[in-house]
C-alpha cells in the first residue's frame, strides 16, 4: 500500500506543476495590469515590467481616476444591481427547482428541457425584444434612478435563472426524501418544508448561484450600456470604460480603472471560493 502510494504522489508531481504554470500564466496578467496603474503613462511604454518602486511609484492614476467620474456613486449602483439580482434569482431558481424535482404535473419534462435550452442564447441575441418590451413598459431612459437600476436588473435575472435552476435541481435531487416526508407527516406545509428542510441542507449550491450571479452581474457591461443612459444611474464598469474612452490612449488610467473594477471580483471570490467547489461537486458526490 506504501508503494502505490508512493508512485501515486510521483504522478502528481508534473500535474501539480502543469497547474501551476497555468495558474501563473492566469495570475500574472492582473498582477501586470496592478503594477502598471502605480505608474505614469510614459514610465508603463518604457519600463511596463518593472515593479512600482520609488521614481516609477505615483497614485496620479487614481487620483485622476476619483476625481473625475464618481466611482463610489457607482458601486453603490452596481451592488444595488447585483444585490438584487442575487436575491431575486435565488428566489425564484430555488422555489423552481423545488417544483420541478419534487412534484409530477403534466409538462414538467417539456419545462426542464425548455429551462436548459434558454442557456444556448446569448444576451446579445435576445437585447433588441427586451430593450423594445422594457421601453413599452416606461422602464427605458427613466430620469428616476431607481426604474433604470430595475430595467437593468430585469434581463440579468432572466438570464441567471437558468443556471441556477440546473445547479439547484442537481442539488436538491440528491437529497434523501425521506427528511421531507417526514416532514410532511408532522403538519409541515410545502412552503415549510421549502424553508426549513431543503434551503438548510442546500446552502452550498446557493452560495454558488449568489455568487455566480453577482459576478455575472457586476461585470455584465452590455446590459448596463443599453439601459443605464444617464451618468448618475451608470454602475461601475459602464462608468470606468467611459472614462477611459474619455482620456484616450492613457495606458496608466486604463490600469487603475480595470484594478478598480476586479479588485472586489478578487476580494468576494478568494473569500468564497469554497462554496464554489463544494457547491459544484456536492450533488455528483452524494448521487
Amino acid at each position: 500500500m506504501k508503494t502505490k502510494a508512493k508512485k501515486k504522489n510521483l504522478w502528481m508531481i508534473p500535474v501539480y506543476t502543469i497547474l501551476t504554470f497555468w495558474s501563473l500564466t492566469t495570475i500574472y496578467p492582473l498582477i501586470w495590469v496592478a503594477m502598471n496603474s502605480f505608474k505614469d503613462k510614459d514610465q508603463i511604454r518604457s519600463n511596463s515590467f518593472a515593479l512600482p518602486l520609488g521614481d516609477l511609484f505615483t497614485l496620479a492614476n487614481y487620483r485622476r481616476a476619483f476625481d473625475r467620474v464618481p466611482i463610489f456613486g457607482a458601486y453603490m449602483n452596481s451592488l444595488i444591481v447585483s444585490g438584487s439580482v442575487t436575491i431575486i434569482v435565488m428566489l425564484l431558481a430555488g422555489l423552481a427547482a423545488f417544483a420541478l424535482v419534487r412534484y409530477q404535473f403534466r409538462g414538467r419534462q417539456a419545462l426542464m428541457s425548455v429551462v436548459v435550452a434558454s442557456m444556448m442564447f446569448p444576451a446579445f441575441s435576445t437585447i433588441v425584444p427586451v430593450f423594445r418590451m422594457e421601453a413599452s413598459w416606461g422602464l427605458v431612459n427613466s430620469s428616476n434612478r431607481w426604474i433604470s437600476l430595475f430595467s437593468c436588473a430585469l434581463p440579468q435575472i432572466a438570464g441567471n435563472l437558468s443556471f441556477a435552476i440546473i445547479v439547484l435541481s442537481g442539488y436538491i435531487r440528491s437529497l434523501p426524501i425521506e427528511l421531507e416526508e417526514a416532514a410532511y407527516l408532522e403538519g409541515c406545509s410545502a412552503v415549510q418544508i421549502f424553508g426549513k428542510i431543503v434551503v438548510p441542507l442546500t446552502k452550498p449550491s446557493f452560495a454558488t448561484v449568489a455568487i455566480f450571479s453577482f459576478l455575472w452581474s457586476y461585470n455584465d457591461l452590455f446590459t448596463q450600456t443599453f439601459f443605464l443612459r444617464i451618468q448618475p444611474q451608470w454602475a461601475i464598469t459602464r462608468l470606468l470604460k467611459e472614462l477611459t474612452a474619455m482620456e484616450g490612449t492613457n495606458y496608466g488610467l486604463m490600469a487603475a480603472a480595470v484594478t478598480i473594477v476586479i479588485v472586489p471580483v478578487i476580494i468576494v471570490y478568494a473569500c468564497l471560493q469554497k462554496y464554489i467547489i463544494k457547491g459544484m461537486t456536492a450533488g455528483a458526490i452524494k448521487g
